[in-house]
């Protein structure tokens, strides 16, 4: 199977979800696709555009392929680390694309 083949979201699993108290968002841990993942999910948009990954209501997103232990990505209110393969790059556009939906039903 190539990239190509691959149909991002069929093994998401979300292991962990923990709110936090002083300064909102949600931190949401899981796995996709052999990789791990820890995003900083709110229920708004940043107030800043900037600190936001798109439109999609995280600020911060760091992704580790599990085979090697390499960060194949991380935005920290902006790209620290650009996803380094098609893969890693199709992981950030399916969770932009659905995550806050998930964590905060809206």
């Amino acid at each position: 199977m190539n990239e190509h083949d691959l149909d991002i979201g069929d093994d998401l699993e979300i292991t962990k979800m923990t709110r936090r108290a002083s300064a909102g968002g949600t931190w949401v841990i899981g796995t996709l696709h052999g990789h791990r993942f820890d995003a900083l999910v709110f229920p708004e948009h940043a107030e800043c555009p900037d600190y936001e990954l798109g439109e999609s209501r995280i600020s911060k997103l760091w992704i580790r392929r599990e085979a090697d232990k390499q960060t194949v990505c991380n935005f920290d209110r902006g790209w620290d680390i650009r996803p380094t393969t098609k893969k890693a790059a199709a992981i950030v556009d399916f969770l932009a694309a659905g995550l806050a939906e998930h964590t905060y039903g809206s």
